[in-house]
């Protein structure tokens, strides 16, 4: 007997079985039980959401031989023979092989008779988006005023390349991705049907590589049963989806709390020994400080059952919230920069060595005991950050002396974490005797927190000795900053390096002869200083 993949076994055959898209179910249920029937529905939503499926349950509910109904018997011909994909007044269509006028207009010359089996006569167009133009213009008049036994149902992944006449015509339905919790739960079910042993905590990993799409989600289930022999566990779907063990990232964070470069360095090297995915470890790393992030601000709020639970709040007490804030920017940053780094390995251990880096000067490890978690169990024995004493430096020059120049002022901070960060990105619109005025660009309105802006009131009144007023806006900048002015130094310096490869005799000559084609995005400007 051929066997049949999970995603159509277990696709749903009525709205009681679709998971995930219950503000949909809701609307068309109320419509059906009032007899309030539109002539065409949209549904949009990504992939494998469920779009096809209510397609085919809605034209179950429209042509069920009990009536019109939400809930179809599902054991009568035109049921039976829609569900097994023969029902004869069902037409489904797929527009990304069926674009031109020609086809649509052939398709709806059969749309004056009436059905022949059922009720209404359904057209199931598919990915609607990729007709052409002249086909929407094809359609509409049918689309507005069809006949009284016509309904259409279009789904589309890309709704914002459908004319706005023919969206105006249809009800619109926006399909939601699935959450990571929804798709694990309907996993475990699908499993426990089966038969099939796993492990619970493998199934999370299935459900973030699904990235809200249930039919992947089944399909990666299908190919973890195929991998592990019939059984489910984490190792093998970390090892089928070169996901990495979250464990490594522990240790990474561990290392870089104790400003451990070595140890920052192993980590990395064993990484690349098990060929893992960088990209989905700076994705995981991502993932893990959020749930620090919460474990700090709202321990009550991190689940009770998640691994390594102990170790987060650890970690949550050893960080502060600006170190968890900028080593996530860094982590996210760093995942977008893989793509022109020299290799991933290059690229991880970089954005690995930018947090050790950018760690707060003042930040030491003190162990201590262990850690009261919110449930009145005890952590392992984690450490404390604290700030030692420091000498305060002369002050070199009166506040009253400095000259107005914030970039060369910033440049001889020697600032280190969030405070560079904010001075880099920062413009001086005022200043006066111990005052300073900045303002930051809305998109970096994250960094005019309370912590970031003492840290540099800090290393100002370090610097000029004496009282600083240091006041920090959201507003319009003109590019002064430093970190806009390295931008455009960068920017230039890639400008003349595009030019001057464009304007290689050689170059010329490939162009000219073999119609090659310069990409530039593979041309780096040398390095400032190199």
């Amino acid at each position: 007997m051929t066997y049949l993949v999970l995603a159509r076994k277990y696709r749903p055959r009525n709205f009681s079985t679709l998971v995930g898209q219950e503000h949909v179910v809701k609307a068309l249920r109320h419509a059906l039980e009032k007899q309030r029937l539109h002539h065409a529905y949209l549904f949009t939503g990504t992939r494998g959401v469920g779009k096809t499926t209510i397609a085919r349950i809605l034209a179950k509910c429209l042509n069920c031989e009990t009536g019109i109904t939400a809930e179809p018997c599902g054991k009568c011909g035109a049921c039976a023979e829609i569900d097994g994909g023969r029902f004869i007044d069902l037409l489904e269509v797929d527009a990304a092989t069926n674009t031109k006028v020609d086809e649509m207009r052939q398709l709806l010359e059969t749309a004056q008779y009436a059905p022949s089996r059922g009720r209404f006569k359904v057209y199931v167009i598919d990915e609607v988006h990729m007709l052409s133009t002249s086909a929407f213009n094809a359609m509409l008049k049918t689309l507005e005023e069809p006949p009284e036994h016509l309904k259409f149902i279009l789904a589309t992944t890309d709704p914002q390349k459908i004319p706005v006449t023919v969206l105006s015509r249809c009800l619109q339905f926006n399909l939601k991705q699935m959450p990571q919790g929804v798709i694990t739960e309907h996993l475990a079910r699908l499993l426990e049907s089966e038969g099939i042993e796993f492990e619970r905590e493998a199934l999370p990993a299935i459900a973030r590589a699904a990235s809200g799409s249930m039919r992947d989600g089944l399909s990666l289930l299908d190919q973890a049963i195929a991998h592990g022999a019939g059984r489910i566990s984490a190792t093998n779907v970390r090892e089928m989806l070169g996901s990495v063990d979250e464990t490594y990232l522990l240790r990474a964070l561990d290392a870089l709390g104790a400003g451990d470069g070595p140890g920052l360095m192993a980590v990395t090297e064993e990484m690349q020994s098990r060929s893992l995915s960088f990209d989905s470890a700076l994705a995981d790393l991502a993932s893990l400080l959020l749930r620090i992030a919460v474990a700090k601000s709202m321990p009550a709020a991190l689940d009770e059952d998640l691994p390594e639970r102990a170790r987060i709040f650890g970690f949550a007490q050893r960080l502060g919230a600006d170190e968890i804030q900028l080593y996530y920017q860094i982590a996210v940053q760093g995942r977008q920069d893989l793509a022109i780094a020299p290799d991933e390995h290059s690229g991880f251990l970089m954005t690995l060595l930018r947090m050790l880096a950018f760690r707060p000067e003042a930040a030491l490890t003190t162990p201590v005991g262990s850690l009261a978690l919110p449930d009145g169990s005890a952590s392992k024995p984690v450490a404390i950050r604290s700030a030692p004493a420091q000498t305060p430096r002369p002050a070199v020059a009166a506040a009253t002396a400095f000259d107005g120049d914030w970039v060369r002022l910033v440049r001889d901070l020697k600032l280190g974490g969030a405070a560079k960060l904010l001075a880099d990105n920062a413009e001086l619109k005022r200043h006066e005797a111990g005052q300073f005025d900045l303002a930051i660009p809305k998109a970096m309105a994250y960094l005019a927190e309370k912590n970031y802006i003492d840290k540099l009131k800090s290393a100002l009144a370090s610097r000029f000795g004496g009282t600083i007023t240091l006041r920090v806006g959201v507003g319009e900048v003109l590019g002064k900053s430093v970190a806009a002015l390295e931008h455009g130094e960068r920017s230039a310096r890639q400008a003349e390096a595009e030019d001057a490869v464009r304007g290689d005799p050689f170059v010329r000559d490939l162009v000219e002869i073999f119609d090659a084609t310069v990409i530039d995005k593979t041309i780096q400007a040398t390095p400032k200083g190199s």
